[in-house]
């Protein structure tokens, strides 16, 4: 049987704000039109597409907005290396196994957070990096893309 915070979050929905790239691990991403999600390999161009658990990388809006009223230098999309930037779920909460419909492609949760490397560079400008708390990763499940606009989906949740 669900419990009533599952059945609050399912259905909750979070607007893109960006989608972003990098050609190299290691580097901010930048912003791009849309990503392609393809099934066993994450976003296609993107430096850590391949067969692994953290094939897509999502950060809530509101984490980034919280770090930027705290430092001076200014934050852009991609600036914590994540592939989808959105606003309106807090998704470090949702558990591994959530199913996520990210534009057209269906997701799945595989880690919060991640240690962070040591020469991240955004903790080197900013002195902090909201990726290992507040980041989640994902699988692609099912192929689809996904742009600015478009909505990050709460399916299910599979493995509370």
């Amino acid at each position: 049987m669900n419990k009533p915070e599952e059945n609050r979050m399912s259905g909750e929905k979070a607007v893109i704000r960006a989608v972003c790239i990098s050609e190299k691990k290691g580097e901010q991403k930048h912003p791009v039109e849309k990503v392609q999600l393809r099934k066993e390999t994450g976003i296609v161009g993107d430096a850590h597409a391949g067969n692994w658990h953290r094939q897509v990388s999502l950060l809530a809006q509101e984490s980034v907005d919280r770090l930027q009223e705290k430092i001076t230098i200014r934050l852009f999309p991609g600036a914590f290396a994540e592939n989808i930037l959105c606003d309106g779920i807090t998704l470090c909460k949702l558990p591994v196994g959530t199913r996520l419909k990210i534009g057209s492609a269906l997701c799945e949760v595989t880690q919060i957070g991640k240690e962070c490397h040591a020469d991240c560079a955004i903790r080197q400008q900013a002195g902090d990096c909201v990726m290992p708390r507040e980041g989640i990763f994902a699988i692609v499940l099912e192929d689809g893309e996904a742009k600015a606009g478009d909505f990050v989906t709460v399916l299910d949740k599979r493995n509370e």
